[in-house]
């Protein structure tokens, strides 16, 4: 059964910088387009940055320039290092894998970001 799990979430001030990982289990990495997606309260939840089995890249506007996606393929880890953040980047920040082919998803349960003086 695949599992992901998040990691690196936590609290840092304005201007911070933070490194999420996911780890994933059960399942060949390389097969799958990977992302990382957020949630603020009261808000849906939004794509932050893409990562697709090619290497291709993709990220959202508010966020593009200060946070970077990779990918370490024999480790099956995911890597979002963000950098210059801004209150509204507090959110729950989640894991997502699709594979290439077949387009299942999997989530991971998230890791709470908080960006706050």
């Amino acid at each position: 059964q695949v599992q992901l799990v998040e990691s690196g979430g936590g609290l840092v001030q304005p201007g911070g910088s933070l490194t999420l990982s996911c780890t994933a289990s059960a399942m060949p990495f390389m097969f799958y387009n990977m992302g990382w997606y957020r949630q603020a309260p009261g808000k849906q939840r939004e794509l932050v940055a893409i990562l697709s089995t090619g290497g291709y890249a993709n990220y959202a506007d508010s966020v593009r320039g200060r946070f970077t996606i990779s990918r370490d393929n024999p480790e099956n880890t995911l890597v979002l290092q963000m950098t210059r953040l801004k209150l509204e980047d507090t959110a729950i920040y989640y894991c997502n894998v699709e594979h290439y082919k077949t387009s299942r998803s999997f989530w991971g349960p998230g890791t709470q970001v908080t960006v706050s003086s």
